[in-house]
């Protein structure tokens, strides 16, 4: 891959650019009322609710996060309140992104138009994108697609808007489950995975492994 220069890097962008801090939200909110194996639980099926709350119908996702707070509640007998999840979901455009991210888009971004396809609405990524310190050449959200990743018709949005094909880009993130592996089922040969530690190695995949974003612009030869 090492040799292969795409027409577009395409990122995943909470998580693997912005530092997604749904567990921080939550352990603000319930941390001083569960011990921390309840909170270590809670915060798993807080991320399980969110992945199966956007596989149907798209909807906003002010409502994917209140009813993935509301069923973690229920599951941990804890108290939900809806302010809660106003709060959780407010805070996202807030999120500024890894250290190790502006600094290595910079440089990528000199060479490659950079895209991000995110499950955002649209409010939400301008403030997101803003502090990721790199040109991008275009911003596709969930709410532009109506649909989010891992479901198929988001890719397949990006790839109209670019007007190109899977051979035709390198998609990097560090989310097997709601990106490479639908990116390899569409035949995105050029995969990355930016291994962040927050899902565990899956080779079948196909993808070049690297440690953070300082580690692309040797991906693609630069």
């Amino acid at each position: 891959m090492s040799q292969f220069r795409p027409k577009y890097v395409t990122f995943d962008c909470h998580g693997t650019l912005i530092n997604f801090q749904m567990a921080v939200a939550a352990r603000d909110l319930y941390g001083s009322i569960l011990d921390e194996a309840r909170m270590t639980e809670f915060i798993k099926n807080f991320s399980a609710y969110r992945l199966d709350e956007i596989m149907g119908d798209w909807k906003p996702y002010a409502d994917v996060v209140h009813n993935a707070l509301e069923r973690s509640c229920k599951r941990n007998n804890v108290v939900f309140r809806e302010e809660d999840a106003r709060m959780v979901y407010e805070r996202v455009p807030t999120w500024g992104p890894h250290a190790d991210v502006p600094a290595g888009l910079a440089k990528v971004a000199k060479e490659i138009p950079l895209v991000i396809l995110s499950n955002a609405m649209n409010d939400q990524i301008p403030s997101n994108v803003a502090k990721l310190g790199a040109p991008f050449h275009a911003v596709y959200t969930a709410e532009q697609a109506q649909a989010y990743k891992p479901r198929f018709k988001a890719f397949e949005y990006m790839f109209d808007m670019l007007g190109c094909g899977p051979e035709d880009i390198l998609h990097c993130s560090s989310s097997f489950r709601y990106d490479l592996m639908s990116a390899h089922d569409l035949g995105i040969r050029n995969k990355v995975w930016v291994n962040r530690g927050h899902e565990p190695a899956n080779p079948y995949y196909g993808y070049t492994e690297i440690r953070d974003i300082s580690g692309l612009p040797g991906v693609v030869g630069l």
